[in-house]
């Protein structure tokens, strides 16, 4: 029976328009020719949005080790050379009472160290003194006999400070 038959006795018998619809649609997908049957559906792009996002924002992060006004001028007179280097802070054990800070001269900075810039200083600080370092305040403190950097460390209790 061929579709033109269906649709004749849907109307005849009286099935209704739904019927005659669906008959309708029977009838256009076997009228197309077999190659656009199985032909794949073209999916079309989305549309471009109408405004791009914008960066996305970091926020600054707070710096390892803060310096004081007295370490920032004493650092650049240590780093005002003709041979520019780096100074570096670590820490190293030091008898019954544990770690001692220590500043060295370096050509370059090591691929994990951090790097803290204050007021156009740059002091880098040891990857393995991080934790120990991190939170600190540096200062130079003159006195009657001796000078020296100072950290303070809120990490640490008072009995365990040390300079």
């Amino acid at each position: 029976m061929n579709t033109a038959t269906r649709i004749s006795r849907s109307l005849v018998l009286g099935r209704g328009l739904k019927q005659y619809y669906s008959a309708a649609a029977l009838h256009a997908t076997q009228s197309m020719p077999p190659a656009r049957q199985n032909a794949p559906t073209v999916v079309q792009p989305p549309a471009p949005r109408t405004a791009p996002k914008p960066p996305r924002k970091f926020k600054p992060r707070k710096a390892a080790m803060t310096l004081t006004m007295s370490a920032v001028s004493q650092l650049r007179q240590l780093l005002d050379q003709p041979d520019p280097k780096l100074i570096k802070v670590g820490v190293k054990r030091k008898g019954c009472s544990g770690l001692a800070y220590k500043l060295e001269y370096v050509d370059k900075a090591s691929t994990f160290d951090e790097e803290v810039v204050q007021d156009g200083v740059k002091v880098l600080i040891d990857s393995n003194a991080l934790f120990s370092i991190i939170g600190s305040e540096m200062d130079w403190v003159e006195d009657k006999l001796n000078q020296k950097f100072v950290f303070r460390n809120p990490n640490i209790s008072t009995f365990e400070r040390r300079s």
